[in-house]
């Protein structure tokens, strides 16, 4: 049976239209997402680029470094104390500076743009706590946390700040996961006696 060529046309015309709905709406939509999801992190790096964190909470300055032996303990502690390091506390934190992101709406980012003067009513004058990330090509990155919004929902910070041309500061609103995260006693950031590390909650980010 020969197909009539208009009848043939008109499926190659349908063809044609499904494959640019796909291009065009499908996939473009995927592909916002994805730059919307990035937008959104709070920095770009992979777990594996780190190689050491410095933490500075009110009560003492922690020093991690990568194990350079590549086995477990894959984190070494190296001050105030020298010995292995707990690897799922460490872990704990370094998932949500990979992939934690500022609290969101409307898919944009939460920043308030605030003169720096202004910054001791967010608590980052004098920060709870300051985490300085370097990674392995040298760049550093730095996460400032101050004190909890109104509801205690989120924790104001700063991330790789800078000045910008106007004198204001960008303050983010982030997880309080990362406030639970760093805020410990120094016998948790060391490897337990019996080699088992210390079970972590499921890392649940809040919704908006």
């Amino acid at each position: 049976m020969t197909i009539p060529k208009t009848t043939l046309i008109l499926i190659l015309l349908a063809l044609g239209l499904g494959a640019f709905v796909y291009i065009h709406e499908i996939r473009g939509a995927t592909q916002q997402e994805e730059v919307k999801q990035k937008q959104q992190q709070i920095f770009a790096f992979a777990e594996d680029d780190v190689q050491s964190l410095t933490v500075k909470t009110k009560t003492y300055t922690l020093m991690l470094e990568r194990n350079p032996q590549g086995r477990n303990p894959k984190w070494l502690l190296k001050s105030p104390v020298s010995e292995p390091a707990n690897d799922a506390i460490v872990s704990y934190l370094m998932d949500l500076l990979v992939k934690g992101k500022s609290d969101a709406f409307g898919g944009k980012l939460r920043i308030i743009s605030t003169p720096s003067n202004q910054l001791p009513e967010f608590g980052l004058a004098q920060p709870n706590a300051t985490i300085d990330i370097k990674l392995k090509n040298q760049k550093t990155h730095q996460l400032i946390l101050g004190k909890s919004d109104f509801n205690n929902r989120f924790v104001y910070a700063q991330a790789d700040s800078a000045t910008q041309p106007n004198g204001n500061i960008n303050v983010l609103l982030v997880s309080t996961d990362f406030a639970n995260a760093v805020n410990r006693e120094l016998s948790e950031w060391q490897q337990p006696v019996n080699n088992q590390s210390t079970p972590l909650p499921t890392l649940s980010l809040p919704t908006p």
